[in-house]
């Protein structure tokens, strides 16, 4: 039986959020509708889950004495990761010691945090369909890794998110930029890089799937219908739900997703991606927390990404009932600047069947996702029409002159 307490009295039931970004925003909100006292952290200060939280924290989280200390100061019943570059060494010793329940599980948190962890998980140990991939760890790897995986090769650093670092080289010449794009945008300095080949794919999906408790204690796996994405550079600009695809190539997906989060282990919500090719299905990535291409489900679903997360960590029934379909499409920074404004807002919001979510980041850039739109529809192109129309509507003006 799950009991929740009061926030900010002795029997609260406590929430650290390492990472504080729009989808640890969403997750922290989800958790406040609950009762639940929540710790955000981050490393930069008024990032967007400080600004809803009841207590926040600006760390290293690379450092293992400053995220030891935060959870020793806190003592939170979980901790849950929500970016990739944590010293998730720590999370284990932490776990080890009875001090937190870190989500999924601290080895979960160890082995997703790092490409090349959840590359050797899924297709060396499972035996996963993926394509063809090495590691390197200098320039000069690079090559030998590429003369393994053939041209064009897709270069990323182990650590990173949201396509940073990411490029193709379509012959040996472009692995030194390669490698210096994954040296300048990865998580950490001097980092490995998985180089993949390329696959021909016709779409590429994330199936959010979620463990949560079931009847008696044990654990149920449940999948969200799948979620179609566009990216450019690497980076999601647009997702819809449901995507359409043979009854073979989903029953494929989920049980790949099933096997990669069941050896994962623990609660919560992952975001597993797929490439998809009629009825083939490549494994790709999986990230053990609410994914960037499912804001989607704030459209679409009875209970978001973001609920569904929050419900299986506290031990909560979930349903992954889908209302409608639905689409998201970015809102970038458009400038460099801090304390941006935003205007024609009452334009977008005039497209039919959509909802603005805007993150209130503090400093824009001009590739920077600052907001996101979200559309309604009776399907699902219609769904992306008005979202991206809605989107392209929000002007990012530059901050009052303070004469």
């Amino acid at each position: 039986m799950t009991v929740l307490g009061t926030p900010l009295t002795r029997d609260a039931v406590r929430m650290l959020l390492l990472g504080s970004g729009e989808l640890g925003k969403e997750v922290a909100i989800e958790a406040q509708r609950l009762g639940v006292e929540v710790v955000a952290v981050d490393r930069y200060a008024h990032a967007p889950a400080h600004q809803v939280a009841h207590r926040s924290y600006v760390i290293d989280m690379r450092d293992p004495q400053a995220v030891r200390d935060v959870i020793t100061r806190e003592q939170p019943d979980f901790v849950v990761p929500e970016i990739e570059a944590i010293a998730t060494e720590t999370l284990m010793e932490i776990e080890n010691e009875g001090l937190s329940e870190v989500i999924p599980t601290a080895r979960g948190a160890f082995l997703t945090m790092n490409r090349e962890g959840i590359r050797r998980l899924a297709a060396e140990e499972l035996r996963l369909p993926t394509s063809r991939y090495a590691f390197a760890g200098s320039l000069e790897e690079l090559k030998e890794a590429a003369s393994v995986t053939g041209f064009p090769c897709v270069v990323k650093p182990v650590m990173s998110s949201s396509g940073k670092g990411q490029s193709v080289s379509t012959n040996e010449a472009e692995l030194a930029s390669a490698w210096r794009e994954a040296q300048k945008k990865g998580r950490v300095a001097v980092e490995r890089v998985i180089v993949e080949s390329f696959i021909e794919f016709q779409y590429e999906i994330t199936l959010l799937t979620v463990r949560a408790s079931g009847p008696g204690g044990t654990i149920e796996t449940h999948f969200c219908e799948p979620i179609g994405h566009r990216q450019e550079r690497g980076d999601y600009v647009e997702s819809w739900q449901p995507q359409p695809m043979s009854e073979k190539a989903l029953y494929r997906a989920r049980e790949m997703a099933e096997k990669i989060t069941t050896a994962l282990g623990g609660r919560g919500i992952f975001g597993c991606e797929f490439f998809v090719n009629d009825d083939q299905v490549w494994f790709s990535e999986v990230s053990p927390r609410p994914h960037d291409t499912g804001l989607v489900t704030l459209a679409t679903q009875y209970q978001s990404e973001f609920e569904l997360h929050v419900r299986a960590i506290l031990g909560l029934p979930v349903s992954t009932a889908m209302l409608h379909p639905g689409a998201s499409a970015v809102i970038y920074g458009q400038r460099d600047a801090a304390g941006v404004r935003y205007g024609a807002l009452d334009a977008a919001l005039r497209v039919p069947g959509t909802k603005l979510r805007l993150f209130g980041k503090p400093e824009a850039f001009m590739r920077r996702r600052m907001g996101v739109a979200l559309a309604m529809a009776g399907d699902i192109d219609t769904a992306r029409r008005r979202a991206q129309e809605c989107a392209a509507q929000v002007a990012v003006l530059a901050p009052r002159d303070p004469s």
